[in-house]
């Protein structure tokens, strides 16, 4: 995977960052989501190095940045401070300003970033995801049982951990399958998914992912529900695509709910399930170059 890209770990606001980089032209972050690592961008990045200087980093906790501790608040595992080792790690590499693509949780972090950061983030893609406040405060039967790892991974230490690392391996797969259209693992290229395999089998990126969830139903809802209660809207042009079949597909139209967060949103609904850039890496290209080409 990502054949001529340099690799480097990066000091990012507290943690070490693992990323890998190719291409010359505007800067392009792209973040991954849960259960992945950066490799989910594996098939995308090279063709996106084309145009752009592409970053593809691992956030704390996950593949092979560092997982610093936790705190009581979930601080330390806040999409806040995962944007600020974002931001960090970028103005190591030399920018200031930037655009970004995030998945999943990855998403989470990006538009984290463009609140909390307006004057670095240029351009911003979420993919998959509506806002942590949404998800919490639309939850029903229905999409508890569809989105039941929000709240068993936000259970306290050692709950969660110790359920998944009986079978660290049979969860990931289990896990991702449910979430594609195809309900199996067809969508995700053997070294990925080995590489999503070999962090989940290490109890510390367990745990990590367990506090990047009790984050979500803590500190990360706080931040929301204060920039709501603010009126603080994301100021850069957004770009919001999802899967047809993919986790919040079930609910409202998903540019309503993003238009009460940002001043500018534009997106579509792609062929796939909840992996959009897996399963469908066709038509997420063209959906973000064409973005970000802009």
């Amino acid at each position: 995977m990502f054949e001529g890209f340099e690799t480097r770990l990066i000091e990012g606001a507290g943690a070490e960052i693992f990323v890998r980089r190719k291409g010359e032209g505007p800067p392009l972050l792209l973040l991954h989501g849960y259960p992945q690592t950066g490799a989910m961008w594996a098939g995308l990045a090279p063709r996106l190095a084309e145009c752009f200087e592409v970053i593809v980093p691992d956030l704390r906790g996950y593949g092979a940045s560092s997982a610093p501790p936790n705190d009581p608040r979930n601080h330390a595992y806040s999409k806040r401070v995962m944007a600020e080792d974002m931001v960090a790690m970028m103005r190591t590499l030399g920018h200031e300003r930037f655009q970004v693509a995030g998945h999943d949780r990855g998403g989470r972090v990006a538009y984290r970033m463009a609140l909390d950061h307006p004057e670095v983030v240029e351009r911003l893609a979420v993919l998959d995801i509506v806002p942590v406040a949404e998800v919490w405060e639309r939850m029903n039967a229905k999409e508890a049982l569809k989105t039941y790892h929000w709240p068993f991974l936000a259970q306290p230490e050692p709950i969660p951990e110790t359920l998944i690392m009986a079978d660290p391996v049979f969860y990931l797969d289990a896990t991702m399958a449910s979430w594609t259209k195809a309900r199996d693992l067809s969508a995700f290229a053997p070294e990925a998914l080995a590489d999503y395999r070999a962090s989940f089998r290490r109890r510390e990126r367990v745990h990590a992912a367990c506090c990047d969830y009790r984050a979500g139903a803590t500190i990360d809802w706080e931040l929301d529900r204060a920039d709501r209660a603010a009126g603080r809207l994301i100021e850069c042009p957004t770009l919001v695509l999802w899967g047809e079949d993919g986790i919040p597909s079930t609910g409202e139209d998903l540019l309503s709910i993003w238009s009460h967060w940002c001043e500018r949103v534009e997106g579509e609904a792609l062929v796939a399930g909840h992996f959009i850039v897996e399963e469908n890496p066709g038509e997420t290209w063209r959906a973000l170059s064409t973005f970000f080409e802009a």
